[in-house]
């Protein structure tokens, strides 16, 4: 009776032991595939790449590329794509004393406390964009009121046409104003879009749009006029 017994108590043990692997196993590929997904890849040669890694942008479409880092090297000169694609630079610059009045912002009839600016060559302007739960929307912006900006921040001369925007922050009181990557821009309209929640976009929206420019503003370098 106790040799039958403890054959029961194996059984019964070595089910359970099974049972567990195949959980273990069934985790693992689990695991395995998540991490496939989330693999990202070049857009250009279909290479893996990290998760950091330089963008490409398509100068007609404005549609942004991840690039590894051969391609980026390659498309660093303009030239390599005839401007097809242009790489998107890695400059961060917090605009310590940009000077624009409240009365310059109201100008620019931009309906929301964000936005961003960036020449863009199909068009052969400056460009404004605000964004917004269904994406990046454009605002008209009059030339004399950027020529105005620009009288006033040389920075923005040097601004890289296509692939660099001046960001504007005024979300709660804010004044603050960066030199950044385009994607930059595109990560705010993408976080944007996914948080939103009815009317006014709810807590966690906005929480998150305050932790994007403290985060922001911690990578940025910052410079004043006179620098």
């Amino acid at each position: 009776m106790v040799e039958q017994g403890n054959r029961k108590a194996f059984s019964a043990f070595s089910s359970l032991r099974r049972f567990a692997n195949e959980e273990s196993e069934e985790a693992a590929k689990a695991a395995a595939k998540a991490a496939e997904a989330a693999q990202e890849y070049c857009d250009l040669c279909g290479e893996p790449i990290p998760p950091e890694h330089r963008h490409l942008l398509e100068v007609s479409t404005r549609e942004i590329m991840c690039a590894c880092r051969p391609c980026s090297i390659l498309f660093d000169s303009e030239a390599a794509s005839e401007g097809r694609y242009r790489l998107v630079p890695d400059r961060h610059l917090f605009l310590e004393d940009f000077e624009m009045s409240d009365v310059q912002w109201e100008r620019l009839r931009i309906p929301v406390d964000m936005a961003f600016f960036f020449y863009s060559t199909p068009a052969e302007r400056v460009a404004a964009f605000y964004p917004s739960p269904m994406g990046p929307t454009e605002s008209l912006l009059k030339l004399s009121t950027w020529e105005e900006l620009e009288k006033y921040n040389p920075v923005l001369e040097g601004m890289e046409r296509d692939v660099e925007a001046l960001l504007v922050n005024r979300v709660r009181g804010a004044r603050e104003h960066f030199l950044v990557p385009i994607d930059e821009c595109y990560s705010l309209v993408g976080l944007i879009r996914m948080r939103w929640r009815g009317l006014s976009g709810g807590t966690e929206v906005w929480e998150k749009i305050v932790g994007f420019f403290e985060e922001l503003r911690e990578r940025s370098k910052t410079v004043r006029r006179e620098s």
